[in-house]
């Protein structure tokens, strides 16, 4: 599409000759010879960059700037100024504008900030197309708890950085958006942002994703093929499930992380990278260690910042704004709202499945309701019947009885009771992970 380029002068030799040198660029001219004249062709013509001058007869050239902001902030303004009023220009660069050029100039000099400005204009452009995709696809952080603002700024202060990330917590909680979001405010944002689930793939097409292959290199592989690593170079690569790749995969991995480089499967030439590696995982990586399951030198190597994303049961301030975030992304018509018995049943449920497990919910919710309310009775029943059971207490506190170890000791025990030593059921039922069960099993010397 051929750029649009609005020349405001009230000069009509400065409007011809620049109409005539930019038209012989490529560009589509549109001039204006009064303020009030180029701020209506703004609005009509939507143009690719302004070319404004600052002394107008019937309306400053600084008010003309503000009115064309208020159109449309994202259009270029290049100021022509003269040399008394530069302290002017600078004015305007505060207020918007994205460069000035001082009379007389050359028209060279003025071709060159239009191609600045254009290529800056499609940049931000190509930059929020990537983000509305990413967005899209993957979800964005809603919440104001404490504990998503800790999040918030960790992923803030490592995102402009090239440091590799380890994103921990348990499945549902938004790991996978909080990659997200680092790479989305870091400095490759306008580069490839490529994931890969770890825990997807056999180990022999792990590879092949990873770093690709040559061709024949396998029975299938008719041509060649780029892996992951080099589609996301200068960009993010998100390794997503890094707990569940074979030993096999992370030595070859942990070569990447520590020299940059990987040959694909089948070849011998040396394929150099540079991508920022964000790892996520549910799995206590430090239990895989002790097990063999996961190596203890890749771990550090990922482990060099940790961001870990906290379940949904201790931010529960946040779930109405999650809910209202869920409604307007199923029902974008605004039909349908949530009552207050509702709302009540959600913020009080422990949420095992986290943000995943809610907005399922809700999606289902809207399905199921055929009134303008959602209601307790359009939520899954299994919801409802946990709520119950959580509603009575497992224990009876007694006056001046117990420690606070001696109270958790024995709400393990009956808890124990309750589900059988069923371990996965009684940690969903207590709130806590099961590595955290068997470590207070141990500590207190229950024994099933």
């Amino acid at each position: 599409m051929t750029p649009k380029i609005l020349v405001i002068d009230d000069e009509e030799r400065m409007c011809w000759a620049l109409d005539r040198a930019l038209s012989h660029e490529g560009y589509q001219v549109v001039t204006a010879t009064r303020g009030l004249q180029g701020i209506d062709q703004t609005r009509e013509t939507n143009p690719s960059i302004v070319i404004l001058d600052l002394k107008m007869p019937d309306i400053d050239g600084i008010e003309v700037l503000k009115e064309i902001k208020k159109i449309n902030p994202s259009i270029p303004v290049i100021m022509i100024t003269a040399h008394g009023t530069i302290d002017t220009a600078i004015e305007a660069m505060k207020i918007g504008a994205t460069d000035y050029i001082t009379k007389p100039f050359k028209l060279d000099k003025l071709k060159v900030l239009v191609k600045q400005a254009l290529h800056l204009s499609n940049s931000k452009k190509q930059v929020n197309l990537l983000h509305q995709k990413l967005g899209k696809k993957y979800g964005k952080i809603v919440g104001q708890s404490e504990a998503l603002k800790e999040v918030a700024l960790l992923i803030r202060q490592v995102a402009k950085t090239g440091t590799t990330v380890l994103i921990t917590g348990e499945s549902g909680t938004g790991k996978e958006v909080a990659a997200v979001e680092i790479h989305k405010a870091s400095n490759r944002v306008d580069k490839p942002f490529v994931a890969v689930n770890c825990a997807a793939l056999s180990e022999q097409l792990l590879e092949s994703e990873l770093f690709g292959h040559e061709k024949g290199a396998f029975t299938g592989a008719a041509s060649k093929k780029k892996g992951r690593f080099e589609i996301a170079d200068q960009g993010t690569i998100l390794l997503d499930e890094i707990g569940e790749m074979p030993l096999n995969m992370q030595v070859k991995l942990l070569r990447v992380l520590q020299e940059r480089c990987f040959e694909r499967v089948g070849g011998t030439d040396t394929i150099h990278v540079d991508v920022r590696v964000i790892a996520t995982t549910n799995i206590d990586l430090a239990s895989a260690i002790s097990k063999g399951t996961f190596r203890e030198d890749l771990y550090y190597r990922l482990n060099v910042m940790r961001i870990v994303m906290p379940p949904l049961r201790s931010r529960k301030e946040d779930i109405p704004l999650l809910v209202n975030h869920f409604l307007e992304k199923f029902d974008p018509s605004h039909y349908k709202k949530i009552s207050p018995e509702a709302m009540k049943i959600l913020t009080h449920y422990n949420w095992p499945g986290n943000i995943r497990e809610l907005q399922n919910a809700i999606e289902r919710a809207l399905i199921v309701c055929q009134g303008a309310e959602i209601q307790p009775v359009h939520f899954p029943k299994e919801l409802l019947n946990s709520l119950e059971e959580t509603s009575t207490p497992v224990i009876n506190l007694t006056e001046g009885g117990f420690t606070l170890g001696e109270l958790e000791k024995h709400l393990i025990i009956k808890a124990l009771e309750k589900h059988n030593n069923n371990q996965t059921k009684v940690a969903k039922y207590l709130g806590i992970s099961r590595p955290t069960l068997l470590y207070r099993l141990q500590k207190y010397g229950i024994k099933l």
